[in-house]
């Protein structure tokens, strides 16, 4: 299991401390029948499952009316969630005698260098033949939720029992203790630890979901254009895969998607425009993409940002909803790739029926859903190649 390892939660504000009761006690009630009543009347009128939709209000809610530190005190942190889970999901595996869980799941986390972050794995790391690195999403304030677990491992460690899987989740440093290219240097670190324990990375498929799907797409950028403040990692060969599920890759909040999706999704302009401040404000972004340097938010920048993408991974597969507002940015972003380089095997799904990040929705529910179905189909299809 490794050395003892834990994460303190950042100290609120005295503004922050003072503000908490009402929002709880006044504001989040109201706001939360208000959204989740529009959400449910927006869906039910675009003929859509109503369910997940419920969810998307009060997610909207909770990102819209709580301060980042307001919401890192409310829930429990990344290795709280891990510790957890890992313990509820063994207890349910021996109850119904899921034996691969039984074999495969136990709490392993490997501390990395900047004593900020780790690698939480699921699955065996030492017997494992394919590898994925999963970054969580959660706008770089919320803590992972269960619900990234068991996507992770429905989706890849289950995926076939004849192929030994592990999952390398990285526990991140969150905003606004950390800024951009914090997250970024903390992904190279996990990468390349992996690297250094020997895993080859023809074997390693990395992604993420949201912010998590920002996170894929700096370290791709990354390993094809080293930044300048981060050890860069010279890759003996291209990388297995790489996948990015409603990823957030603009600050921009002007795209149709915004206009049609803006008051059925868990995002809005409002929140992702705060986000982009938190994560972006005073580090030099914006220079950065004048320059046609897109670490940051790749789709800001010149299209050709990743031009040889080849050299790092030959596949990518992208999936966004149609009903949610980062809908447009996913789109770019896959298009831009596959024009740019026809020897990348690029994936783009648009589906139809979901908002943002329906496959973690899946996962919270502990259902195998839709999402779940399409993201093992193409990881089957990836790790099955020779």
């Amino acid at each position: 299991m490794g050395k003892m390892y834990s994460i303190s939660k950042e100290p609120l504000s005295l503004a922050e401390i003072c503000d908490l009761p009402l929002r709880v006690l006044v504001i989040v009630p109201i706001s939360i029948l208000f959204n989740v009543t529009r959400c449910l009347y927006l869906a039910w009128s675009r003929g859509l499952p109503l369910g997940f939709y419920v969810k998307c209000g009060v997610i909207r809610v909770a990102l819209g009316q709580f301060a980042p530190r307001q919401i890192q005190l409310l829930s429990p942190s990344t290795l709280q969630v891990y510790k957890t889970w890992v313990a509820q999901r063994l207890a349910r595996a021996r109850m119904e005698h899921e034996i691969t869980v039984l074999k495969e799941l136990k709490e392993d986390i490997e501390p990395l260098p900047d004593g900020r972050s780790s690698i939480m794995w699921l699955g065996d790391r030492r017997k494992a033949t394919k590898f994925v690195l999963f970054f969580h999403g959660g706008g770089y304030v919320a803590w992972m939720s269960q619900g990234h677990l068991e996507w992770c491992l429905q989706a890849y460690l289950l995926a076939d029992e004849n192929v030994d899987v592990a999952v390398a989740v990285l526990q991140y440093t969150m905003c606004p203790a950390a800024q951009y290219p914090l997250h970024l240097r903390q992904a190279t670190a996990a990468l390349d630890h992996m690297l250094e324990s020997g895993i080859d990375p023809g074997q390693i498929v990395i992604g993420g979901d949201s912010a998590g799907g920002n996170l894929t797409a700096q370290l791709l950028g990354h390993l094809l254009h080293p930044h300048p403040d981060i050890d860069p990692i010279k890759l003996t060969r291209p990388l297995l895969a790489a996948f990015a599920v409603s990823p957030w890759v603009s600050t921009s909040t002007n795209t149709s998607s915004f206009r049609e999706n803006g008051h059925i999704d868990m995002l809005s302009s409002e929140i992702v425009a705060e986000s982009c401040r938190t994560l972006l404000e005073g580090t030099g972004h914006e220079i950065q993409a004048r320059q046609g340097r897109g670490w940051a938010m790749p789709v800001d920048t010149d299209e050709v940002w990743f031009d040889g993408l080849s050299k790092v991974t030959k596949e990518l597969y992208v999936t966004v909803g149609k009903q949610e507002v980062l809908r447009d940015q996913g789109l770019v972003f896959a298009d831009r790739i596959r024009r740019k380089n026809k020897d990348v095997h690029v994936t783009l799904e648009v589906a139809e029926k979901e908002a943002h990040d329906f496959i973690l929705l899946e996962g919270m529910e502990g259902t195998v859903g839709d999402a779940t179905i399409r993201m093992r189909s193409w990881f089957l299809t990836v790790i099955s190649k020779p």
